[in-house]
C-alpha cells in the first residue's frame, strides 16, 4: 500500500526523475528485510509456542516437568525446525515481492492503491501454497 500511495502520488516518478533506481531504493529492502527477519519472527514464536506448552502442561495439566521437557527434546527435530525457518524465508520473500510489485504496478488513485493491496495478498496466498506444497514435497524425499 505504501508504494501504491507513492506511485499515486507521484514520489515514483520523482525518484526517476532525479536518476535514483526505484527498485535499488524501495523495493530491494522492502524484500530483503522480509526474506531476513521473518525466519528470525518464526523462531521467536517456535520458542514461544515450546515455553507455553511447558506452562500449561506443568500448570494446568500437571505434567511432571522433566518428562515434557524429555519428550520435547526427544520429539524436536532439528530438520523440522531448519524447514520451517526455509519455509518462513520462502514466505517473506514471496510477501515482499507481490506486495512491491502490486503496489509498484498500481492504478491511480485510492482506488488503484486499494485494489493492488488486495490482488497482492490474494497472489501471495496462492503463491505460498503452491510454495508450502513443493518445499514440503523436496524436504521430505529423503
Amino acid at each position: 500500500a505504501e508504494i501504491g500511495t507513492m506511485r499515486v502520488t507521484d514520489q515514483i516518478d520523482a525518484l526517476d526523475t532525479l536518476a535514483t533506481r526505484p527498485m535499488q531504493y524501495l523495493i530491494a529492502p522492502r524484500v530483503m528485510a522480509a526474506t531476513l527477519c521473518l525466519p528470525f519472527l518464526v523462531l521467536v514464536g517456535d520458542i514461544i509456542g515450546v515455553f507455553g506448552g511447558y506452562i500449561v502442561a506443568i500448570y494446568q495439566l500437571g505434567f511432571n516437568q522433566g518428562a515434557y521437557l524429555e519428550s520435547t527434546l526427544q520429539y524436536l527435530e532439528p530438520f523440522d525446525v531448519i524447514i520451517g525457518l526455509i519455509k518462513a524465508a520462502v514466505f517473506g520473500f514471496i510477501l515482499s515481492i507481490m506486495g512491491c510489485f502490486h503496489g509498484y504496478h498500481s492504478g491511480r488513485g485510492a482506488e488503484g492503491v486499494g485494489r493492488a493491496t488486495t490482488n497482492a495478498v490474494v497472489y501471495s496466498a496462492i503463491l505460498i501454497l503452491v510454495a508450502d506444497f513443493f518445499i514440503t514435497g523436496i524436504a521430505f524425499m529423503r
